[in-house]
């Protein structure tokens, strides 16, 4: 029992389930996007925070880590089958306003022509709302920056996932264009209202 799930939000600096491996690197043909609304972790029902969902996006890398979940060799069948089905429980639970799951190329080389990983497991939010009650969808940089500064839910403030967000890509080695504009923005209009 195998299991690898790609972060590309806050996965990446908090899986909250124990790993066997980490490993830094990217899909192709998705980018990240502040279209998902979150009335559960970093908003409510009457000020949605915005977290980031995958959209297709032809010719780009979305670059995040995968987890490697697996059962450890010296643990009976029982406590591994356990152990196993409590990171699925828990991953459900975390990413249940993600409506879709897919399963994609992983790579941790640019010039890589044959995926690190096939198979990795990722939650997309899709913008169907007939499905995805909680799609926002696309916005101006400000209006996202401004309802992102507004949104506070159980998880925290819906600005510490942007800011901590910025911060663990720019850790990995990835500029996200679309994250720091958005990062910039809120720092802007906090500043002027201090």
């Amino acid at each position: 029992m195998v299991m690898w799930v790609f972060g590309y939000g806050s996965l990446i600096w908090k899986a909250g389930f124990r790993f066997d491996e980490r490993l830094v690197g990217f899909i192709k043909g998705y980018r990240r996007v502040f279209h998902q609304g979150s009335t559960d972790h970093r908003g409510t029902l009457q000020y949605p925070g915005r977290t980031v969902t995958l959209e297709p996006a032809q010719g780009q890398l979305c670059w995040g880590v995968a987890y490697k979940v697996s059962k450890k060799e010296d643990q009976e069948i029982a406590l591994t089958v356990c152990f196993f089905n409590m990171h699925i429980l828990y991953l459900e639970v975390r990413e249940k306003q993600y409506d879709k799951k897919e399963y994609l190329d992983f790579f941790t080389e640019l010039t890589a022509t044959t995926p690190a990983i096939s198979g990795v497991m990722v939650y997309i939010a899709s913008p169907d709302k007939s499905v995805n009650k909680n799609y926002l969808g696309p916005a101006s940089v400000e209006e996202i920056a401004r309802q992102i500064i507004k949104a506070e839910g159980p998880s925290g403030p819906n600005r510490d996932y942007l800011f901590q967000l910025e911060k663990a890509l720019v850790e990995i080695g990835c500029e996200d264009k679309h994250v720091m504009e958005l990062a910039n923005e809120v720092r802007r209009i906090l500043s002027e209202q201090n």
